[in-house]
């Protein structure tokens, strides 16, 4: 059998073979075993979909018509199967259920109707083709893909918004948990959604097959992406977000901090009291338990909670007792502040300390000041500063 090596055809082949390439090792991987499957599967339902385009640029197609109707169609798999990598990727506790199938019912439909008509003579797949699958079932598997994906991306970011909220309330250090790289691949995605739409208008009201069709070239180029950042991401340490409950079910690790107690400072209070976006000053609201805040300021200011580089709301809890729950109301309408700024403000406030120190500055680097005061990469220091001083880190040094 002949194929025609075109630029194109060699490209699409070989993003077909990273991406079953990538799917392999991330169905191995060790860990983050569900997330990483979810992600497998769907860089493989995503390959098997550019190959049908590899057949067609490369001449497989016309040179012989019982290629036709392979079945390596599973588009309506897309959508659920980004959406459950999403939700299993923040939820390490996240398990599958029996009700969770109805989401792949279209896809199980589609794949089932390939199978079919694989085992069929040529006469039956060809009257198929002329007079079901041309004038409705194609019509309905194009739409179909992206009502599917359409719908699975909005839940996908939804769900990712809520995420980062969580996380703010529950991790002093997120740098490693954002998953910026997902949202942007979600919007990449939406782009191919696009393309996928105008192929639509243009194949129903104006008979135009493969004229202007890019989707498959820049869902080849999500596929690559997402082979190399999955497998960057395939161990991602162990979150476990669950958007229907309450703060007091994230039971994160628990790691038991060592500090080392200290008097807290005036430059401390002056920092953690400060909005951290302008405005007037939030006074503690009348409904939370003052003896709550009481022991949160000690745990913090005197206890020095915040020298701990991974510090979470579960750990907090641990040391102080207090029920995550109430811990959260108290930051959140007691400081006016999410966790992770209540945090970063007393690091913040714990480096302008040292630095106003001659002898630790004479001791230390602008980095070893911001690790030894809680923070654990240049990177977040120097974002978390800038937010709360106005000035880098650098800057802020130079003007004192």
């Amino acid at each position: 059998m002949s194929v025609d090596f075109t630029p194109l055809a060699v490209l699409l082949f070989a993003i077909i073979a990273q991406a079953v390439f990538a799917a392999g090792l991330l169905w191995a991987a060790p860990v983050n075993r569900l997330p990483n499957r979810f992600l497998a599967l769907l860089m493989l339902a995503i390959a098997l979909w550019l190959l049908d385009a590899f057949f067609r640029v490369s001449g497989i197609y016309g040179r012989n018509a019982e290629w036709y109707f392979a079945p390596i169609y599973y588009s309506l798999a897309f959508g659920p199967l980004l959406y459950f990598y999403v939700q299993s990727l923040v939820n390490h506790d996240f398990r599958w259920r029996g009700r969770y199938w109805w989401h792949f019912g279209p896809v199980l439909v589609q794949a089932g109707l390939y199978w079919w008509l694989r085992f069929e003579p040529y006469a039956v797949r060809s009257w198929f083709w002329l007079h079901v699958h041309r004038p409705v079932t194609y019509r309905l598997e194009f739409l179909g893909t992206w009502v599917s994906m359409m719908v699975y991306l909005l839940l996908s970011l939804r769900l990712l918004r809520r995420y980062g909220r969580y996380l703010n309330d529950n991790f002093s250090e997120t740098s490693r948990l954002r998953l910026r790289w997902l949202r942007v691949l979600l919007l990449a995605l939406a782009v191919v959604s696009a393309q996928w739409l105008l192929e639509l208008v243009l194949r129903e009201f104006f008979d135009l097959y493969y004229r202007y069709d890019y989707s498959s070239e820049l869902l080849g180029g999500v596929v690559f992406v997402i082979g190399i950042v999955g497998l960057r991401q395939a161990d991602m340490q162990a979150v476990r977000f669950v958007p229907e409950a309450g703060p007091e079910t994230a039971d994160e690790e628990n790691i038991a901090p060592s500090l080392a107690p200290t008097n807290a400072t005036t430059e401390t209070e002056r920092v953690i009291t400060e909005p951290t976006s302008g405005g007037p000053e939030r006074a503690p609201a009348p409904e939370v338990d003052a003896a709550v805040l009481e022991r949160l300021r000690h745990a913090f200011e005197v206890e020095r909670l915040y020298l701990n580089p991974t510090l979470t709301l579960a750990e907090v809890s641990a040391h102080t007792g207090l029920a995550p729950r109430l811990i959260s109301f108290a930051v959140n309408q007691g400081f006016g502040k999410s966790f992770n700024d209540l945090v970063n403000g007393y690091r913040v406030a714990e480096v302008k300390r040292r630095l106003a120190s001659p002898a630790d500055v004479a001791r230390l680097t602008l980095l070893g000041i911001a690790f030894e005061s809680g923070f654990n990469s240049k990177t977040t220091f120097n974002r978390i500063f800038k937010q709360f001083t106005g000035q880098s880190p650098s800057e802020y040094r130079v003007g004192e």
